[in-house]
C-alpha cells in the first residue's frame, strides 16, 4: 500500500503531530505547517489534512492530492461556499461537545436563575437579603438542533426536571425529548419555551432563523442560548427584542463577526451575556482519537465518520 501524506494545518500543530505519531498509524506521513508560507510549500504534497477549516480554506485550490479533509471543529460552514471545491471527503468533529456545551448551557442558566451575580454584590457590600428565584423543574427548554450536541443538553433538562422539546429537520424522536417537531411548528413551540438553546449549524434555512417575527412568539420571560452558529440570529432584531422585553436574556457564544466588533452594540447590552465562542474547545486529544479513528476507515475504503454533506451543509 502507497504512503499517505497527512499536513497539519491547526494553531496546535505540535500537539497533535506528537498525539498521532504515537498512535503509529500505518502508511502515514505526518507534516506540519506552523505559518501560511510552509502551509504553500507543503500543500501540493497533501493526500490528507487535519485542519482548522478558515486556514485550509484559501490552500485548497493548490491541493492537488486531496482526497480528505478532516476539520478540527465542529463547524465547516466556511468550506461549504457554493463556488467551493467539492471533490473531496469532508469530515467533522462530531460526539465530543455533548458534555462541554451542556456545562455551558447549565452553568449560565443556574447563574441566572439563582442570581449567583446579585448575591456576589451583595457580599462585597456585606448585605443580607433573600430575594426570590423559581427553581427549573416543570420549565419547557426548547433545543433547536437534536444531535449529539442536543441530545446531551436535553439529558441534563431531565435531570433538572425540565419538560424538553426540540425542533429538528426531520422531526424524528430522539433520547431525553419528551417531542421533537420540524421547523414549520416552530412559531407555535416557541409560545411554550422558558429556555431556547440554538445548536443549529449554518444553512440557507438557518439564517436569521430568530428575527424580528420569530421574537414576537417568544415568552418576555425566556431566556435564549445561541451555542450553535452566529448566523441563526439577526443581532439588530435581537438587540430590539432584548430592549423591548419581547426577550428576557440572551447568552451568545457565537456570532455573525467573530471576533465581535469593539464597537458592537451586543456588548453594552445589559440583558446580554456575550462569550468569546469558547463553550466547546476541540481539545486535540479527544479529535486526534477521532481522526485514528477515520484513518482506519478511510485505509479501509469504508464511510468516514463526521462525513458532511456539501448539498445540506451539515
Amino acid at each position: 500500500m502507497s504512503q499517505r501524506t497527512l499536513l497539519l494545518l491547526s494553531q496546535d500543530n505540535a500537539h497533535y503531530e506528537r498525539l498521532l505519531k504515537a498512535a503509529h498509524l500505518p502508511h502515514l506521513r505526518i507534516l506540519r505547517a506552523d505559518n501560511q508560507s510552509e502551509a504553500e510549500q507543503l500543500i501540493g504534497e497533501a493526500h490528507i489534512l487535519m485542519a482548522e477549516p478558515a486556514r485550509a480554506k484559501p490552500l485548497l485550490p493548490k491541493a492537488d492530492k486531496l482526497r480528505w479533509l478532516q476539520s478540527t471543529y465542529a463547524g465547516v460552514d466556511v468550506l461549504l461556499d457554493s463556488d467551493s471545491r467539492r471533490d473531496y471527503q469532508l469530515t467533522n468533529v462530531r460526539g465530543i461537545f455533548g458534555p462541554l456545551m451542556s456545562e455551558y448551557v447549565f452553568g449560565h442558566l443556574l447563574n441566572l436563575t439563582r442570581q449567583l451575580p446579585r448575591y456576589r454584590e451583595q457580599q462585597k457590600q456585606r448585605v443580607w437579603q433573600s430575594h426570590p428565584y423559581q427553581g427549573l423543574e416543570g420549565k419547557t427548554m426548547l433545543i433547536l438542533g437534536t444531535g449529539s450536541i442536543g441530545q446531551h443538553i436535553a439529558h441534563t433538562g431531565k435531570h433538572f426536571g425540565m419538560k424538553v422539546l426540540g425542533i429538528s429537520r426531520t422531526g424524528r424522536e430522539r433520547a431525553s425529548f419528551d417531542q421533537v417537531y420540524q421547523l414549520p411548528a416552530l412559531n407555535k413551540i416557541l409560545t411554550q419555551a422558558d429556555v431556547i438553546v440554538s445548536v443549529l449549524p449554518a444553512t440557507r434555512d438557518t439564517r436569521h432563523l430568530f428575527n424580528t417575527a420569530r421574537f414576537e412568539h417568544c415568552k418576555p420571560s425566556a431566556i435564549l442560548f445561541n451555542v450553535g452558529r452566529g448566523s441563526a440570529v439577526h443581532s439588530g432584531d435581537l438587540l430590539v427584542a432584548l430592549r423591548t422585553g419581547k426577550l428576557a436574556m440572551a447568552v451568545l457564544d457565537v456570532f455573525e463577526q467573530e471576533p465581535l466588533p469593539a464597537d458592537s452594540p451586543l456588548w453594552g447590552q445589559p440583558n446580554l451575556i456575550v462569550t468569546p465562542h469558547n463553550s466547546a474547545y476541540s481539545f486535540p486529544e479527544d479529535v486526534a482519537q477521532i481522526f485514528v479513528r477515520n484513518y482506519i476507515r478511510f485505509l479501509d475504503g469504508q464511510p468516514l465518520d463526521g462525513r458532511i454533506d456539501f448539498d445540506k451543509g451539515y
